[in-house]
This record gives C-alpha cells, sequence and structure tokens, in this order.
C-alpha cells in the first residue's frame, strides 16, 4: 500500500496506555478513509447504548487517502463519535495540517476511548504518545490553545486539535478547532471535553508515498487549473457568502428563526459587501487550490478588532436568522463562536430560537438575567454566546439545543424550535425547497446540507421545488451516496464538479495514490455502504421512523412574504416523499434495513446487530398534489 499506513492507534485516556491496531488494504478500500473510516470505527468501539458523554463513547479522527499528497483541496479528515446532540452518529469533516501530520505520525486513524483524571494534552509524536498537564490550558478559547501550545513546544510544525470553553462545559454543539477550521457540528467537541482532553497535539516525519507520482501529479496540475476556472469562480471571488443575496432573491434566506424568507438587511450581511468594506485576505484549507474562505475584519466602531473566517452557514445562523443585519457585529459573534468553540450553525438558530421565545413572551427578561434579546439585538446575542459557553444562567438550558431547551421550556415552543433529530437547521428555508425538505428530514446525522446535497435539484430548477412529485426519493437516496463518497475520500465538495467523468476519473486517482485497484463500480458501492452504516447505527441507538421528520413550522406556518410566498409542506407530501425514499433505498416501510442489503454490501457483522427480514414488494408510489 501507499499513502495508507494500515495502522490505527487507539489511545485510553483512562489508564494512559495505547496500543495499534493493523488493518489491510481490503478494509481500507471498503471505507476508504474520512468519514466512512471513523464510522466504521465508532460502530467497533462504541458499546450499544452507551452515553455520549460517558468515558466509552470512542471518539475517532480518519484521514484521507489523499492527505499529505499533490491531490487538491483533498487534505482532510473525518471525526466521528456517538453525538450528545442527537444521540446518533455524529460524524464532521474538517480539512487542515492537522490532517497531514496525522498521516506523517504514521497513522490512517485515531481511536481515543476513557476519562482522564485531570485535563489533559494527548501529544503524539510518531509512534510515541505522551499524556501532559493541560491544566494551564483550561479557561483558553481554541486558537489561545494552539498558540500556547506551540510555545510550549517551540515547534511550530507540532499540529494541534483543540476545545474552547464551550467544550470544556459538555455544550452539545461545541466543536473542535484545528489551524482555523473547525470539526463543526453535531458536539464532537463536548466528547472531547467529557473525556478531559484539551488538546491533541501531533507531530509526525514519516514520508508520505503515492504509487504512482508522475501520474498522480499530472492529473492533480489539471485539476489544479480547474479549480481557478469557472466553476469555482464565486468561491474563489466572493466565498460561501455569495449566496446570502442568491437565497434572498429566490425566498429561501432563514430570517428570525425561519419565520421569514427575506431579509431586509440581507446586503448588508452579502458576500459583496464583505468584500467591498472588510475582506482581508482569502484563506485556504491544507492543500487547497480554491480558497474560498474570506476573513473580515472590523477596522471602526464597537465591534472594531474583531476578526473572523466567514462562511455562508454560520453568517445566516448569527446574522439574518437573529435579525442581526450588521456585517461588524455578525464578524464579531463568529470569531467568538470559532474562539469559545461554539458550532456557529447550532448556536446561530439556537439564540433566534431563544429570541423568539423572549419575543411571544414565552421566556421573560428574568429568564435572560436581565437580558432583552430581541430580534437583531446584536449585543444580546454576544452576550448569550459567551453565557452558553460557560453554561451560565440562561446559556445553561440554551447549550443543550433546541432540541432539549424547547422541550424542556414547552409552551408551544418546539413547534419553532428548528432542528432535525437534534440538529440544527442549516441556512435554507425548505417550505419551498420540498425535495430538500425530505432529505434534511431523513439524514443520518440530523439536519444537514454537507450529508445531502439534495437541495441542488431544488435551488438550481431541475425539479420543481414548490411542489412534491414522485421521483424525489430517488434522487435524494443518490445525492446522499454522492456525498458519502466525496466524505470517506475526503474532497471537499466544492471540487464535485470539476470532473468530466466523476466514478471514473476518481477511481483512477484513488489507485494512482494508494495502489490499490478500485473500479468505478466499487467506488459507487462505498457511498451506498457508508451511508447504510451510520442508518445502522442510528438504528442500533435507538432511531426509529418517527425521528424523521420535521419541524411544525416547515407543515403549519406558510411564507409569508417574497418570492416564496405561501408556500409549506404538508405532512402528506413529506410523508410520500420519506416513503418514495425508503423505497429507493431498498430499505422497510418502517426504514429499517433488511439482513440481505447489509449483506450485500459486505456488512454482515452489521447484518447480525440489527438487520430485519426483507420488505414485501411494495406498490409504486401515489403522486401527492401540492
Amino acid at each position: 500500500m501507499h499513502s495508507y499506513t494500515g495502522k490505527i492507534l487507539h489511545i485510553d485516556v483512562s489508564t494512559r496506555k495505547y496500543w495499534v491496531q493493523t488493518v489491510d488494504a481490503e478494509f481500507l478500500k471498503k471505507y476508504l478513509g474520512g468519514v466512512g473510516l471513523a464510522t466504521r470505527l465508532v460502530y467497533d468501539n462504541t458499546p450499544a447504548g452507551c452515553d455520549p458523554l460517558g468515558p466509552d463513547n470512542a471518539l475517532c479522527f480518519a484521514c484521507s487517502a489523499f492527505a499529505g499528497t499533490t491531490m487538491p483541496v483533498g487534505t482532510k479528515h473525518g471525526v466521528a463519535s456517538k453525538s450528545p446532540l442527537t444521540g446518533m452518529i455524529g460524524d464532521s469533516l474538517s480539512g487542515s495540517h492537522f490532517s497531514e501530520m496525522l498521516k506523517r505520525a504514521g497513522w490512517d486513524g485515531l481511536v481515543i476511548k476513557g476519562q482522564a483524571d485531570e485535563w489533559t494534552t494527548v501529544f503524539i509524536d510518531d509512534d510515541d504518545v505522551r499524556f501532559l498537564d493541560a491544566s494551564s490550558l483550561v479557561g483558553k478559547g481554541t486558537m489561545a490553545t494552539q498558540h500556547a501550545l506551540r510555545e510550549e513546544f517551540g515547534d511550530e510544525n507540532v499540529r494541534i486539535s483543540s476545545i474552547g470553553p464551550a467544550g470544556e462545559h459538555l455544550v452539545r454543539f461545541a466543536l473542535i478547532d484545528n489551524d482555523g477550521r473547525q470539526v463543526g457540528r453535531t458536539g464532537n467537541g463536548a466528547v472531547m471535553g467529557s473525556k478531559r482532553i484539551k488538546a491533541i497535539a501531533i507531530r509526525g516525519s514519516q514520508p508520505i508515498t503515492v504509487a504512482d507520482p508522475v501520474g498522480l501529479l499530472k492529473e492533480t496540475r489539471r485539476l489544479i487549473e480547474i479549480t481557478q476556472g469557472p466553476g469555482t469562480e464565486k468561491y474563489r471571488v466572493l466565498g460561501t457568502p455569495s449566496n446570502v443575496l442568491n437565497m434572498n432573491k429566490l425566498g429561501v434566506l432563514p430570517t428570525r428563526n425561519f419565520s421569514e424568507t427575506v431579509f431586509e438587511h440581507a446586503e448588508e450581511v452579502s458576500g459583496e459587501r464583505l468584500a467591498e468594506r472588510y475582506t482581508v485576505k482569502a484563506v485556504a484549507c491544507a492543500g487547497c487550490s480554491i480558497a474560498c474562505e474570506h476573513w473580515g475584519k472590523v477596522t471602526s466602531g464597537k465591534y472594531k478588532g474583531a476578526i473572523a473566517g466567514v462562511d455562508y452557514e454560520p453568517l445566516f445562523a448569527l446574522g439574518p436568522n437573529c435579525g442581526i443585519g450588521s456585517m461588524p457585529a455578525v464578524l464579531r459573534l463568529m470569531q467568538d463562536a470559532d474562539e469559545l468553540g461554539l458550532d456557529g450553525m447550532s448556536v446561530g438558530v439556537v439564540v433566534s430560537w431563544a429570541m423568539e421565545c423572549y419575543e411571544r413572551g414565552i421566556l421573560s427578561k428574568e429568564d435572560f438575567d436581565g437580558l432583552e434579546p430581541n430580534f437583531g439585538n446584536d449585543e444580546a446575542a454576544v452576550t448569550l454566546l459567551d453565557k452558553i459557553a460557560h453554561r451560565e444562567g440562561i446559556g445553561d438550558l440554551l447549550a443543550e439545543g433546541v432540541k432539549r431547551a424547547s422541550a424542556k421550556v414547552g409552551k408551544g415552543s418546539a413547534a419553532f424550535a428548528m432542528h432535525s433529530k437534534g440538529l440544527e437547521m442549516p441556512g435554507y428555508d425548505v417550505r419551498s425547497l420540498k425535495t430538500f425538505a425530505m432529505g434534511l428530514a431523513v439524514g443520518t446525522r440530523g439536519a444537514c446540507h454537507n450529508r445531502s446535497l439534495v437541495y441542488e435539484a431544488d435551488i438550481k430548477g431541475k425539479v420543481d421545488r414548490f411542489i412534491a412529485e414522485p421521483g424525489r426519493g430517488k434522487l435524494a437516496k443518490e445525492a446522499e451516496d454522492f456525498a458519502a463518497i466525496l466524505d470517506c475520500l475526503v474532497l471537499c465538495k466544492f471540487l464535485r464538479n470539476c470532473f468530466d467523468d466523476f466514478n471514473v476519473e476518481v477511481s483512477r486517482l484513488y489507485t494512482m495514490t494508494t495502489g490499490i485497484p478500485l473500479t468505478p463500480e466499487e467506488l459507487v458501492e462505498v457511498g451506498e455502504r457508508v451511508w447504510n452504516l451510520k442508518k445502522a447505527f442510528n438504528i442500533r441507538e435507538g432511531w426509529t421512523m418517527a425521528d424523521d421528520w420535521m419541524p411544525d413550522r416547515i407543515f403549519d406556518d406558510p411564507v409569508p412574504t417574497g418570492p416564496s410566498k405561501g408556500s409549506h409542506l404538508t405532512r402528506e407530501e413529506l410523508r410520500s416523499m420519506i416513503d418514495e425514499y425508503y423505497q429507493a433505498r431498498g430499505w422497510t416501510p418502517e426504514g429499517l434495513i433488511p439482513r440481505s442489503k447489509l449483506i450485500a454490501l459486505g456488512l454482515e457483522d452489521v447484518a447480525e446487530d440489527i438487520g430485519v427480514e426483507d420488505p414485501a414488494p411494495q406498490a409504486e408510489p401515489v403522486k401527492v398534489e401540492a
């Protein structure tokens, strides 16, 4: 094998012992790396029914097969655990030099279990593992922790993943930061905090080889040229914040906790305004030729000095969705979220829910410790982020996420708690994106635009986004499998349109890199295998078909104004699309996975755990009119 090392490092921080698992080429080929390998490691090393914040929950890292090679936007890694936010699979991705260093230290994957007696930095120095006292780092932000450790090591080449105060206080949507890039969603930072690991530091000195260096270099040079072309222009010029005005024009920009879809101050928080007044540089992930993240800095006013890398998803959540139409305020909120170690998407949706509770009189000024968090109150939002990260006052409730918080508050607040399976929703109002509504409902990690690319069908007009009709289930299944392939390889999704024949070209690139033969057909099967594995994990942890659903607002509150005025999804429409989706997947009408399906995908052991009998043949779905 090339690129791969065939070794997984297992660490128990309770006993301070570690051991090495060896894996062969066939095993690696089944999951490729990234999210696929990380999910397999979680499935194998996390006992069913365990507490996500307990010592038995395995926190698993897995490299991309392309990490540290010339392949553009391929130096990434996956992280997975049982999510403390959803109780289901919690898989995330990040791209940074941490990914390459893990591979250079000699590891394809990393499994961490147990709970340290004291706050600890785990230092992996090639094949040596040390456990260092991290008590002096407690309370520090994510990047401050990394800077302090590099000074302590006296080596800028040490790459570090760290948590902030949110992870220390077990905020259920806490993130892990590495080099200013985030393992953001599902609360892996809280899992790391539950193990009393403040940071994971890695230094590696081993070479990364590829099977066909000449051929791979030729192919990657061609890809680099393509990534400088029109297919990625919007990401290079404006970054993902270019979506703000596009979504606003379509009438799908979530505004004031998804109650509206057009924001009157959209221009003030747009990618265009960011580029015009605030952008100081564009930043790329390790090995990336696109550089989509545009960093903005505030040079005057009450938020002077605030600086953050700006992506659309945290921008929508902390801006329009909270009714905040000031770019300086949004930059401050994004900076704070990253340094405190809060997932910017989840915390923005949580704060917007809290703001609506306040405006409806469900929560009072006293509940908010004297704050008046109306929509648009950026100063209140700044304070709430700090309270959430430290679980102070109202922050203790909000740190649980909107699903748990709304269940505790009651008074009808669950109707506008915008989540699926407990994961707060992304930046697209799905009342007029009906295919995507189904995609979010059935997502294995909850409401996630990165795991279901089916929003493209609605937004790009491949289907009529205002109606539900037969065929949407198959579209969602195909989009999920494709996204899973990208997440296993791991390749940035901005590269997905840079190939003439993705399966043929990428399987060839994989073989050039690893020396492991992979056909286009085998590549396609990986996506379906990994998606079914994630679903199997969820079933094992208690998933039922009732979890595949949307908040009441999507059904009961038609879009009030704008291009999508009057749009909403009916329960019958969603049920029909989900039924068709289960059928397209080859699952039972209850959404369970037949044994024969799992065995055909090479998941025989999983079939023994959760497989059921094959479903009876189903009739073709009946068309449901909008």
